[in-house]
């Protein structure tokens, strides 16, 4: 914890709702701020994007062909589960959902003061109540099941600057280092992945002393 009068170190949480290592950090990300009681910031993101400016690919394209990859990267996913206690999730059998309306949608509901609810909602229709979201029509319907603003935020997503703003995100996530989602960063110090969570506490700790 930081001392009187010293600023808490800058932590940011850059995601994607199409990456389910970015819906399973989310649901970590409050124990971690209870522990140190530091906020994450998290920032909306495009990961094809990401992915296009690294001439990086996803993990089930790069590694569809790699005996024994993707069983791995699985039991991972299943430790990483039993560890934290999780039982809200599901892999959307839509996998691939292209994400781009819905990460416009964040940065319109960041203007419109309704983010937080926002993200648990979308994360929520991607990895535990799974849809295909990248159906505008599934897509609105989500947000009045939800109760969010739908009319509001389906305007924005159509305007030049809420497209702007997460290509400039986007880009400087990149500039940072980035190649994927999830992407932390305490300070300037760039972590990859939901199993550096761990790793992350530790710097905010030792940064807040």
């Amino acid at each position: 914890m930081a001392k009187n009068g010293e600023t808490m170190v800058k932590v940011e949480f850059h995601f994607d709702f199409g990456s389910p290592n970015a819906y399973l950090s989310h649901l970590v990300i409050p124990e971690i701020e209870r522990r140190t009681g530091v906020r994450f910031e998290y920032v909306p993101i495009l990961l094809g994007g990401i992915f296009k400016l690294t001439n990086n690919r996803s993990p089930m394209e790069a590694f569809a062909a790699v005996k024994n990859k993707p069983e791995y990267e699985r039991l991972e996913i299943e430790r990483f589960i039993r560890r934290h206690a999780i039982t809200r999730f599901k892999f959307n059998p839509f996998f691939p959902v292209n994400t781009v309306a819905l990460m416009r949608g964040a940065l319109a509901a960041q203007s419109l003061g309704t983010f937080k609810r926002y993200v648990d909602e979308v994360f929520g229709y991607m990895w535990a109540d799974p849809r295909k979201m990248d159906d505008p029509a599934v897509f609105r319907a989500a947000l009045d099941e939800s109760r969010l603003p739908a009319e509001r935020i389906l305007d924005l997503i159509r305007t030049s600057d809420i497209k702007q703003q997460l290509i400039d995100n986007t880009q400087r996530s990149v500039d940072r280092g980035a190649f994927g989602a999830p992407t932390f960063f305490v300070g300037d110090e760039i972590f990859f992945g939901k199993d550096r969570l761990r790793d992350v506490e530790e710097l905010i700790v030792e940064s807040s002393r």
